[in-house]
């Protein structure tokens, strides 16, 4: 079946091991696809990227290739993720994460403006700082977001004295915490909340259950993302 059509969700999958007598859970048909391997590998979706942004990243990398670990691990990384899962309620959640572990969650109401986000960044993401790294100086970093781009926002960046990184667009393999939204979500199939306070009680326990070494393998791995940009001539890679 995954053969046949490789972009089919694990939902798709599973309804049609059903339609076929068997019966199993979706945690069962996410191991049984993950242990078949590269035969029937479902492929990450990949965001589009045209010459100009391909040629961005290429230059970001170059420009980063030679930063170390411990350069990598100054970097703070936010991130504001609406639920994708398929449960009766949904919510919007900012987190933050650096080398040495995660920040505070913010349950977000309503769409991020750029007014909003900078009341994340005042109440969420500099009480993460002070956690994450005390007095010593760190570089913030975020995608292209209009919030996050948002003249208003990079003013206030400024008038606190906070570093922010370049960052090239469409470049979700070059930011550590999507692989910490995924560790969330799959716990979050395991738990299966029903109502809202249920889904959110997941989340917060999910995000809490992340260790400060799973962080810090995934800012080790900086230097081999870089080179991947670098080798795939700025196209997506793996990561």
């Amino acid at each position: 079946i995954v053969e046949k059509d490789r972009f089919q969700t694990l939902g798709d999958l599973r309804k049609q091991w059903t339609e076929s007598g068997v019966e199993t859970s979706r945690a069962t048909v996410y191991r049984r696809v993950q242990e078949m391997g590269y035969r029937c590998r479902i492929p990450q979706v990949k965001p589009l990227l045209n010459q100009k942004r391909r040629q961005k990243r290429l230059t970001w990398a170059t420009e980063k290739q030679h930063w170390t670990v411990a350069q990598w691990s100054k970097r703070e990384m936010p991130k504001c993720l609406k639920s994708s899962v398929k449960y009766p309620q949904s919510v919007m959640v900012w987190g933050a994460m650096s080398a040495a572990g995660v920040g505070p969650l913010c349950f977000i109401k309503g769409r991020v403006n750029a007014a909003s986000y900078q009341e994340i960044l005042e109440h969420f993401m500099l009480p993460s700082a002070e956690k994450l790294y005390g007095d010593e100086d760190f570089i913030f970093q975020h995608d292209l977001a209009p919030a996050h781009s948002a003249k208003t926002t990079g003013k206030w960046f400024t008038d606190h004295g906070i570093t922010v990184l370049n960052w090239p667009a469409n470049s979700p393999d070059l930011n550590h915490i999507e692989n910490l939204w995924d560790i969330v979500k799959r716990k979050l199939r395991d738990a299966r909340p029903n109502t809202l306070d249920e889904l959110k009680a997941a989340i917060e326990a999910s995000w809490a259950s992340i260790t400060p070494q799973q962080c810090h393998r995934l800012i080790a791995s900086m230097p081999r993302r870089i080179e991947a940009v670098i080798s795939a001539k700025g196209f997506p890679t793996k990561y």
